[in-house]
């Protein structure tokens, strides 16, 4: 395949709030998507105010960010004026485009000239479905996660819209996410963005007439690991996928930051014809630092088989942060950042997150620590230090302090 600037894929990202936001752009994305409190399928996720969508807009234009905005739940009856409002909202702000599936969103988007996105919630998985929704007019679809690679190119070649597709993130045990678990127990809907993945737990299987109880075993059954494509993204990108999206509105500002980084850098290098195994195995340490269920290659090469399922309850990253304290200022000319530690200790060597709602993620190591005119080695609670810090940290930003878990 001859690579060129022009056949790039958009690589899209997440994002709850600013912080998100901020460590998003920073890290290399093309887009962003997100929510507002209303009608998105991370309810319980940070989501933005209807307000903040002209600020969200302009900051993002200014970066050369497109902004996609999630509208993909079902909708009810008693909603559709609250729809109305936000989506003349979204138009007045110049959102880029609508993320839907529910008719009365398309048919909203239609109606006031908004470019949209089919949801993977729609289960796109054919060529026709692909091709009905183009003749209303959509602009992307994101495909169901339920496609293989080879499907996936079968309907590009066959489709005359955006072909988007997941890439790295959380896996749900139900097809393209539309799951009655959660409802049905505790009566918060996954088709609401309500989901509060009872399916992760481990469970107990009872004997009716004996109250035996038996665990069920080491698996999570219900639990995938998480989706990740590094190790194959040049086949996607082959494939001729418009756009990467990488699913984890729920997740932290430094998974943000780590994961978009890691596929920026991947999909740059494969246009470099620089993406070697070497780099891919490095590549995924990385994302291994961050919050993680283990790793799968989901659909893409065909059904997951029982390897898929993760072992474990919650996240088996390599690394943790630790709260150690909060930038006092940073002095742009000598690029130094004054640190209050108020928990723990810090050492030279040590790596930390710098995190804050305008500077995003900052990651680095700590090289040399001064306080007054004496360089220290190690730094405890009630002192304030300064650090070298190349890059543009802010008063009140969070410090964290990386800190490496046993296997």
């Amino acid at each position: 395949m001859e690579k060129n600037k022009k056949n790039k894929p958009e690589l899209l990202a997440p994002a709850g709030n600013w912080t998100m936001l901020n460590a998003a752009i920073e890290a290399g994305a093309d887009a962003v998507y997100f929510g507002v409190k209303n009608l998105n399928m991370r309810a319980a996720a940070n989501n933005f105010e209807l307000s903040d969508l002209p600020a969200i807009v302009e900051h993002c234009r200014e970066r050369n960010v497109d902004t996609h905005l999630t509208l993909n739940t079902i909708v009810f009856e008693e909603e559709l004026e609250e729809l109305d409002r936000i989506l003349r909202t979204a138009k007045e702000a110049g959102i880029t485009m609508i993320i839907c599936w529910d008719m009365s969103v398309i048919q909203k988007c239609i109606e006031l000239g908004i470019p949209f996105c089919i949801s993977t919630q729609a289960s796109a998985s054919n060529s026709a479905a692909v091709k009905f929704y183009e003749k209303l007019g959509a602009y992307r679809i994101v495909l169901a996660r339920e496609c293989t690679l080879d499907k996936i190119k079968e309907i590009k070649n066959k489709s005359g819209i955006e072909i988007e597709t997941f890439v790295h993130g959380a896996m749900c045990i139900a097809i393209s996410g539309r799951c009655f678990m959660s409802h049905d127990i505790f009566g918060k809907s996954a088709n609401r963005g309500e989901c509060i993945q009872p399916c992760r737990r481990e469970y107990k299987i009872t004997d009716i007439d004996e109250k035996y109880e038996l665990e069920l075993g080491e698996d999570y059954v219900m639990s995938p690991k998480d989706l990740c494509t590094i190790e194959f993204i040049d086949k996607i990108i082959e494939a001729g996928v418009d756009a990467l999206k990488i699913e984890g509105r729920k997740r932290s500002p430094e998974y943000i930051a780590n994961v978009v980084s890691v596929y920026r850098q991947a999909i740059d290098l494969f246009f470099e014809e620089k993406l070697d195994e070497a780099r891919k195995t490095e590549f995924v340490e990385k994302l291994k630092k961050v919050y993680n269920r283990g790793f799968s290659s989901g659909f893409y090469f065909g059904e997951p088989g029982s390897e898929s399922y993760t072992k474990t309850y919650g996240s088996i990253a390599t690394t943790r942060k630790v709260y150690i304290g909060k930038i006092l200022n940073y002095y742009k000319k000598s690029k130094v950042a004054f640190i209050r530690i108020e928990a723990d200790d810090i050492k030279s060597g040590d790596s930390i997150y710098i995190i804050g709602s305008t500077t995003g993620v900052v990651e680095l190591t700590i090289e040399k620590m001064m306080q007054d005119e004496n360089e220290l080695n190690i730094v405890t609670k009630g002192n304030d230090i300064t650090i070298l810090c190349d890059e543009l940290v802010r008063q009140y930003d969070k410090v964290y302090k990386i800190v490496q878990l046993e296997e």
